[in-house]
């Protein structure tokens, strides 16, 4: 079994702008992921977190400091490399971004085909089973208008993980939720991971869900200032 890391980071910065308007946003970040484990990152709006999320999302480019996801060095990567490496990962943001005019099981199947690499069969039945376990077998046919707030969260879990990824990255997913709604998603997040070895890595501003996380990671003004590791807490 491999127990290598999934993310290793070491002396990771970051900057916006150019001359005189430039800005770092991340300053020596210093990070490991284990497979299998669940992460929230914490901290006031504008500390660097979606930045940083963005980044192991192979969304931007590294620019000063090691970036390890998967065993690949993203640092100096190719534009083509992000590419592949981001058909490795699945994301959820705060908006589930679904499209408005495809049905709960149109929407999933469009993340397991989104690479061109899935026979449509093969996507109806792996979209059937992802909405089967995030409790929306019987909304497979709904569009967006028709579900709830958290049920079109669940169809953006679905989406997700129906490409069976190695890391997932979740922006702010409960975010506009109720409080009820927020701990079911989450609640899906671990025990969907915990069953796949997913190792997830969520980004939050929301205290209602953070006695699920193993590891509370707290950044403030682009640096890492705390760590809680809550392994083995009630």
């Amino acid at each position: 079994m491999d127990t290598a890391p999934i993310v290793t980071i070491r002396a990771l910065n970051h900057w916006f702008g150019d001359g005189a308007a430039r800005k770092q946003a991340l300053f020596d970040i210093n990070l490991r992921l284990e497979p299998g484990s669940f992460t929230a990152l914490v901290g006031p709006s504008g500390s660097g977190k979606t930045t940083l999320l963005t980044l192991i999302g192979c969304l931007r480019m590294v620019q000063d400091g090691s970036l390890r996801l998967l065993g690949q060095e993203l640092h100096g990567a190719s534009g083509a490399q992000l590419v592949a490496m981001r058909r490795r990962l699945g994301f959820i943001f705060q908006a589930h971004n679904l499209h408005e005019s495809l049905t709960a099981g149109q929407n999933v199947m469009m993340g397991a085909q989104v690479d061109g690499g899935v026979r449509h069969d093969r996507a109806t039945l792996a979209a059937h089973h992802l909405l089967g376990l995030v409790g929306l077998a019987g909304r497979v046919d709904y569009l967006p208008a028709n579900l709830s707030g958290g049920q079109k969260q669940r169809v953006a879990v679905a989406r997700a993980l129906v490409g069976n990824p190695d890391l997932l990255l979740a922006d702010e997913p409960t975010a506009a939720l109720d409080r009820n709604s927020a701990s079911d998603v989450v609640d899906l997040l671990r025990r969907i991971g915990s069953a796949r070895g997913m190792t997830t890595l969520l980004v939050t501003h929301d205290t209602r869900i953070l006695d699920r996380a193993d590891r509370i990671l707290t950044l403030e003004d682009g640096r890492i200032v705390g760590e809680e590791d809550r392994q083995g807490k009630g």
